[in-house]
């Protein structure tokens, strides 16, 4: 444990940020269990809603900069392409 007053600030700062990556990831990494539960079930509309909430889940963590813009992309890439194989 830091002696100085500032760092002690930053370790619990750090450590409240850390928390809500966390829960952040967790709930983006839901939505996406959700959309993969939509797909083995086979009904298109529902597939469709869970997607489209899926993609807004997963455009939210790159904004929050839990995700890197890269693997976003290749997420809603894989993600449409097994939508699409659903068709």
């Amino acid at each position: 444990m830091p002696n100085i007053k500032s760092s002690k600030k930053d370790v619990i700062r750090s450590k409240v940020a850390y928390e809500k990556n966390k829960a952040d990831k967790s709930a983006m990494k839901t939505v996406l269990k959700k959309f993969d539960a939509a797909l083995e079930s086979g009904d298109k509309a529902v597939a469709e809603t869970a997607y489209k909430a899926a993609v807004v889940s997963v455009d939210k963590a790159v904004q929050k900069g839990i995700l890197h813009k890269n693997t976003a992309a290749r997420k809603k890439s894989s993600m449409t392409l097994r939508l699409n194989k659903l068709a």
